[in-house]
């Protein structure tokens, strides 16, 4: 086997991490588990690609990131707004914590749809999925401070837009 080879074994050992990866996407337990076989199958058919540029669970995670963003662009979906902002934080709370209505919700939500990429992803990627800054530079093929400031200024982005339209 060669250093970028990847047995079925290894591959299998990072299933439960990927799975709660894809859970964090998509909130549904079902669903993770579909996209979760979903992206091990693909992976055992075309592990033969795998170059070795990233961690296998990097590369398992942009397996799944993709798979799911086909499934939400087929079902016209969005993302449950209850977990959007749980990692925002305004003055030391959680935006949860201030999130009063839903109607206030949907207007959060609507500020991320507007926003353009990378912005949008990075902070997907690092709300939704906990990924750390170092994975998130590895998908994006960047450097770790670009994910934090990307991270960062989306963030502020949309606080400042809340902020705007009346939030806080």
């Amino acid at each position: 086997m060669s250093e970028h080879e990847i047995s079925q074994d290894i591959l299998i050992a990072e299933y439960e991490a990927v799975y709660y990866y894809v859970l964090s996407l998509c909130h549904n337990s079902s669903e993770a588990e579909d996209i979760t076989q979903e992206t091990f199958c693909r992976a055992l058919y075309k592990k033969t690609e795998f170059k070795g540029n990233s961690s296998i669970y990097t590369w398992l995670c942009a397996i799944a990131r993709n798979i799911w963003l086909k499934k939400i662009k087929k079902e016209k979906r969005n993302v449950s707004d209850e977990v959007l902002f749980r990692e925002l934080e305004w003055n030391g709370e959680t935006v949860e914590s201030m999130i009063i209505n839903q109607e206030t919700l949907k207007s959060i939500h609507k500020i991320l749809h507007t926003m353009d990429e990378p912005y949008k992803e990075v902070f997907s990627l690092r709300t939704f999925g906990e990924l750390p800054f170092r994975d998130i530079a590895d998908l994006f093929e960047k450097s770790e401070s670009w994910a934090r400031v990307v991270y960062y200024r989306a963030k502020q982005k949309i606080l400042d837009q809340w902020k705007k339209e009346g939030g806080f």
